[in-house]
């Protein structure tokens, strides 16, 4: 991987690779143990805490760097002012209640202590108080009971508990502990104080149980008393959690680890325990050290990862590997570019996982409860189903969606471990120049490389097949196959006489019937002996002009691109260099397609919709599937055709995948709406989206069972007078009648979005994303926040 043949000669073989895009550098580059920036991601953390933060296993598109689970759904509680208007009327309730015992009137209120006690020991009758001093230590030792009995009542019935949990231990210390310090400074004073009835029955009971002669010594109740204090206290500081927080004060309050990650001489991630396994302590200590010094950044561990799980199984590039390692340390298997970096980011990037931060989930109730809050990424596990993006312009999908996707797949082209082939027009912000290996400008004169309008190909029926779909694929009466038959029959008598393919002004001649152009071919084809050759030109001078003959409109096709500013292109004599899709298929390399959209506007959609049935063709075609090869489409406007539908469905099985805008779905013929939305894995739907838009989306995206609540009101009608009464005085009050609700629950299935949703509810910069990973595991529609 060295130079992979990036700095070779260019051509139109499969095998050439153009020299990489832009001047060459001012300066040579740094020794290859020369200290570099630490640049993991955008968060700026250093490479050995990048790759020492966890990335746990979450659903399709949670963005794993440093992901924290969120809590449980809690379920929905009483509210704050329920909770104090239940408190109060508790407090107020005991305090009548134990207002109205001390003071008598509550009838037969001793009734239940004479039943256990002596009846000597009260007066008769009953109302009859206690009539000896056992009776009324008796009556205070009940009382203290019956008043505990109604603290526990009164707090379980304002539901104490709640409002301690919620608004006191939930704000954490301090705050708890001096809350707590506070309530039981106020329960001493009560206590000593009398209000609350504990220190006389505490004193009675010891009595009864040791005695009143146990009194007679001062040390004994002083003892007693302590006791009370820390009774009282001891429940205060259980729920103030006092003991924890005077040992964090004090330092001994250390944190310790739920469970150990693996046992205590176990290598952490940054010391390359894959290595140490394998016996490669050398080079696993190379790295390390190249790691704590800083001389590697995320793209070279990437990039060493990946050399290392391709390597395994071919010892030979492994031995090769390991010298390389010890020899030059985290510069070794370098791209074919010689780049170790972008000189740019401009999202954040974990190329452990390959994912790329687009965006957050909101807090939507039509986002599941986990997933509000986490982080959105894309990856290739998502890319290699396809997305679709759909959004009006203005709508982000090129800054927030194509800059940052494309930025990504560069990175790891760098790592080794994908290729990337994006297209939009001039000017478009895809990337700088020097973030891409191959720049080619069509229609600019100043642009290094040219276009391969045939793929690189030699077959004439697969290059015929291929521009075919390219010229004629968007023209629904026209049938491809056809076109690609009449193209076939031109090309291949064409390449047996001068050993490659026509470019555009003789082809274009040879579709429009030329009669030099053909007699010069038919004339050299019976000279060389190509008999074969010679009978498919004849066939094809017999069709010309005959009913349904796709010539004529291959011809006005191709006179798109046989214009002056488009002269130096698109040649194919020996001389010329034209770069072919073909490279992607074994390299990692970057390329960009700039496409003169404004001044050849209809030239331009000819040539993405070549491209895009040449990539399909291609990477369906490949035998070497483990590189991830994606193609990037900017404004996928009038280019998708049924061929290269089927084509981006075949996309995940050879471990490729595209990305695709449009403006609007009708942007494609109507006929493959449904197919070209049921060929992607991923949907994305930007804000400002077309109610028409939005319903296909919503069909796609399917229904859901929900419940749902209806609350009817029904009015009260009073039979007593007396509640007649009371109605009428609250309807006199309220200017409402009385009235009471029915609550119905039901499950009904629903659309999961609604296509006036979709077009009316999604905020700017916002977009609502449906995920499927090439495994097959979905994510639903989530309503998305961009900040790529």
């Amino acid at each position: 991987m060295d130079t992979e043949g990036t700095y070779d000669a260019r051509g139109t073989g499969a095998e050439r690779v153009p020299r990489p895009a832009g001047p060459p550098p001012a300066a040579p580059p740094p020794p290859p143990y020369a200290p570099r920036p630490r640049r993991p991601e955008a968060g700026g953390a250093g490479v050995e805490e990048w790759l020492r933060t966890p990335r746990p296993v979450r659903e399709p598109g949670v963005w794993r760097y440093g992901h924290v689970p969120r809590p449980p759904e809690k379920p929905e509680g009483v509210s704050d002012r329920s909770l104090l208007v239940g408190v109060l009327i508790s407090v107020l309730s005991g305090l009548l209640l134990w207002s109205l015992w001390r003071n008598g009137y509550i009838p037969y209120r001793l009734v239940p202590l004479k039943l256990f006690t002596p009846g000597d020991w009260w007066y008769a009758g009953t109302f009859g108080g206690p009539r000896t001093i056992e009776g009324a230590d008796a009556l205070t030792v009940y009382e203290a009971v019956l008043f505990g009995l109604l603290v526990y009542g009164c707090g379980r019935l304002g539901n104490w508990s709640e409002i301690f949990r919620r608004h006191v231990a939930g704000r954490g210390q301090p705050f708890l502990g001096l809350a707590t310090a506070a309530g039981s400074a106020l329960a001493e004073l009560l206590v000593w104080k009398d209000a609350v009835p504990l220190v006389r029955p505490v004193l009675i009971l010891v009595a009864s149980v040791a005695g009143g002669e146990i009194y007679q010594s001062q040390t004994v109740v002083n003892v007693i008393y302590t006791l009370i204090a820390l009774g009282v206290l001891w429940p205060f500081a259980r729920l103030g959690h006092w003991r924890e927080l005077i040992a964090a004060r004090r330092g001994k309050g250390a944190a310790v680890p739920d469970a150990p990650a693996g046992p205590p001489d176990a290598p952490t991630p940054d010391q390359w325990p894959e290595l140490r396994e394998a016996g490669m302590r050398d080079a696993a200590e190379a790295l390390t050290a190249e790691v704590r010094t800083g001389r590697m950044n995320d793209v070279d561990v990437a990039r060493l990862r990946h050399a290392w799980s391709v390597g395994r199984g071919h010892p030979q590039r492994l031995a090769a590997l390991t010298e390389a390692v010890l020899r030059t340390g985290g510069a070794a298997a370098l791209h074919p570019s010689g780049a170790r970096d972008l000189t740019r980011r401009t999202v954040r990037h974990d190329l452990l996982t390959g994912q790329v931060r687009i965006g957050s989930c909101t807090e939507d109730p039509h986002n599941p409860y986990a997933r509000r809050g986490s982080g959105i990424a894309l990856e290739p596990a998502l890319l290699g189903t396809s997305l679709l993006a759909v959004g009006p312009p203005g709508a982000g999908k090129s800054a927030r969606l194509v800059r940052p996707v494309v930025e990504s797949l560069a990175l790891q082209a760098l790592a080794g471990r994908a290729a990337v082939l994006a297209v939009g027009g001039a000017g478009s912000d895809l990337g700088p120049d020097d973030a891409f290996d191959v720049v080619v400008r069509i229609g600019d004169p100043a642009s290094v490389h040219d276009f391969d309008l045939y793929g690189g190909t030699t077959d004439p029926d697969e290059a015929a097949s291929v521009l075919a779909e390219g010229l004629v694929g968007d023209v629904t009466h026209l049938d491809s196959r056809r076109a690609a038959t009449v193209l076939a029959q031109l090309l291949g008598p064409y390449r047996a006489v001068h050993g490659h393919f026509p470019g555009v002004p003789a082809l274009r001649e040879l579709l429009d019937g030329d009669v030099a152009a053909i007699d010069a071919l038919r004339e050299a084809l019976g000279a060389g002996g190509h008999q074969a050759m010679l009978r498919e030109l004849e066939a094809r001078t017999r069709q010309k002009g005959g009913a349904g003959d796709p010539g004529p409109v291959l011809a006005d096709r191709i006179a798109l691109l046989d214009r002056p500013a488009f002269a130096p292109f698109f040649a194919t004599a020996e001389q010329a260099r034209p770069f072919s899709l073909r490279s992607l298929g074994h390299l990692p390399l970057r390329v960009r397609i700039d496409l003169p959209e404004r001044a050849h506007a209809e030239a331009s959609r000819l040539l993405t919709r070549l491209v895009l049935a040449q990539f399909t063709a291609i990477t369906a075609a490949r035998t070497d599937r483990s590189l991830f090869v994606c193609l990037v489409l900017d404004d996928a406007t009038h280019t998708v055709t049924a061929e290269t539908v089927r084509g981006i469905r075949r996309l995940r099985s050879v471990n490729a995948g595209a990305l695709l805008t449009l403006r609007t779905v009708d942007d494609v013929p109507e006929g493959l709406h449904t197919a070209l939305l049921g060929a992607v894995g991923c949907c994305m739907a930007f804000s400002g989206v077309t109610t028409w838009d939005g319903k296909r989306f919503a069909e796609v995206w399917g229904k859901e069972w929900v419940e749902t609540r209806e609350v009817a009101q029904h009015a009260v009608f009073a039979d007593q007078p007396f509640t007649r009464a009371l109605h009428g005085l609250r309807k006199l009050v309220t200017g409402k009648a009385v009235t009471r609700d029915a609550v119905t629950v039901r499950r009904v299935e629903r659309e999961r979005w609604s296509a006036s949703e979709l077009a009316y509810q999604v905020p700017p910069g916002h977009a609502v994303l449906s995920l499927t990973t090439v495994e097959g595991e979905h994510a639903p529609p989530l309503l998305v926040t961009l900040d790529g």
